[in-house]
């Protein structure tokens, strides 16, 4: 999907409690239509996943999946899409053109729910999800967030991840001689540096409805002219254009100044 058609698509927002209610029905109409001799299997990712396994995330907008069944299971997606009123697309594969898709997600993900006796539906282990999400790095979704939303409910049920381990299962999805996009390598470090997760949630999350904002502002003006090459320009751009100043409104700035003035406090 192209970043003008992610900005502007008018998808419905679907919660946890939705997620399941679709999940269980996509079983059995599945069931229906292929019988009960073969299994489906899906792995969700992206938002999601997040959805399914956290309570920082409160919706997501589709269902980004593996899909591992017959070719019924397209017809049981349209047969729950019309049932509740859902968009084409609500749950899909698209995905596994972007970057973050690596052919080894299906050997880290791990179960969360059969429905029908016949669904079962996984997710991706907490460390990978960070990877995907640092591969993803969009200023202007839910990427940057959802990495520190990871990390802070991680650390508050007493399961902190360490930066070594969110290196390694990057390594492995992707490569060890892969580079991480510099933003997303500048708030993993910033993030390390000072676990004051909360600060650094709510940060990053104006900082994405900031950059939308203006991408939406520059795609109204200029139709079409966004690509996936040229996001982080047109950001810094727009800010010029409103007289931000980058190098004190940008996220690893405020997040900087969040960092001193923690350090301060415990002085």
């Amino acid at each position: 999907m192209l970043p003008d058609e992610e900005l502007k698509n008018n998808l419905v927002p679907i919660t946890r409690t939705q997620l399941n209610e679709y999940l269980k029905d996509l079983g059995k109409e599945f069931r229906k239509l292929n019988g009960t001799k073969t299994v489906a299997e899906i792995v969700l990712v992206g938002g999601a996943a997040i959805l399914a396994r956290y309570g920082f995330r409160d919706t997501t907008y589709d269902v980004d999946a593996i899909i591992l069944a017959s070719t019924a299971m397209k017809e049981a997606i349209n047969h729950v899409r019309d049932k509740h009123g859902l968009p084409h697309g609500w749950l899909n594969t698209d995905f596994t053109r972007t970057s973050s898709y690596s052919d080894r997600l299906l050997e880290v993900s791990t179960y969360y729910r059969t429905f029908s006796n016949i669904l079962t539906v996984r997710t991706v282990a907490a460390e990978y999800l960070l990877a995907m999400k640092l591969m993803s790095g969009r200023q202007y979704k839910n990427d940057l967030s959802d990495i520190v939303g990871i990390l802070w409910e991680h650390q508050k049920n007493g399961e902190p991840l360490s930066g070594e381990a969110v290196e390694k299962a990057f390594g492995i999805l992707y490569g060890e001689n892969t580079d991480m996009p510099e933003t997303s390598r500048k708030l993993l470090n910033t993030i390390f540096d000072n676990s004051d997760f909360e600060t650094h949630f709510q940060l990053t999350r104006e900082s994405e409805i900031e950059s939308k904002e203006l991408l939406l502002e520059f795609e109204n003006n200029n139709p079409n002219a966004l690509k996936v090459d040229n996001i982080a320009g047109v950001i810094e751009r727009m800010k010029q254009k409103r007289d931000i100043t980058p190098q004190k409104d940008s996220l690893l700035a405020k997040l900087e100044q969040a960092k001193r003035e923690a350090e301060q406090n415990h002085e």
